[in-house]
């Protein structure tokens, strides 16, 4: 088996297991302590994990090495269809998400992702959220109008189209903070999120890289 065909069959095998155990790339790399780009890369075939990351995903999962490194039908005929959302090119101030019209792809999310609340993707634009977060990477948002500190989030600021940045909370105030040093983060009172105003309108929950 070539190292293309191997890196094909653990990212089969891992979503399928992602999708049985109800969780996120994000869910992924916070349990293994990697970057979500290493897991989007995994899940998309790109690359393979150390096999140390391996046995912390067997122990995660509750399967064998067998069971994510080599080629198994069982598991893929036991796979449920999914559920298919929109992804967006574009989300602006004022428009119900469920109302934009700018729909450039898909995405499939599963079953019991679906259960749990109101999805939809978003194509990334600029740099700010590099090297995690691509230019014209699709992200995977659940909505929701509050995060945690250190969740990735969707907002919207000031009437403009909405931006991804990572959310940090303060009793006074938030902080969207990008990821690229060459991006300053932004602070916003809690007199500005109510003036300007600041909204989430969501956190991102898996990225959907498109090569």
């Amino acid at each position: 088996m070539t190292e293309s065909d191997f890196n094909k069959v653990f990212s089969k095998n891992l979503r399928l297991y992602l999708d049985k155990n109800n969780m996120t790339q994000l869910d992924l790399a916070k349990r293994l302590n990697v970057g979500t780009t290493s897991v989007s890369n995994w899940c998309n075939g790109l690359k393979s994990p150390r096999m140390d990351k391996v046995d912390a995903m067997c122990k995660l999962f509750n399967c064998s090495r067998t069971d994510l490194m080599e080629d198994n039908t069982s598991l893929s005929t036991s796979h449920k269809r999914g559920v298919v959302i929109k992804v967006l090119g574009r989300v602006a101030a004022g428009i119900p998400i469920e109302a934009v019209e700018d729909v450039i792809d898909t995405e499939e999310i599963t079953e019991e992702m679906a259960a749990t609340g109101t999805y939809f993707g978003l194509q990334i634009k600029g740099d700010s959220m590099v090297p995690n977060i691509c230019d014209h990477d699709v992200v995977i948002v659940r909505q929701q109008e509050d995060a945690e500190t250190g969740d990735t989030v969707i907002a919207l600021v000031n009437g403009d189209d909405a931006t991804c940045k990572r959310l940090k909370k303060y009793h006074d105030g938030i902080e969207l903070i990008p990821n690229n040093p060459n991006f300053q983060p932004i602070y916003f009172s809690n007199e500005e999120i109510q003036s300007k105003p600041v909204r989430i309108i969501g956190k991102v929950v898996e990225l959907r890289r498109k090569f």
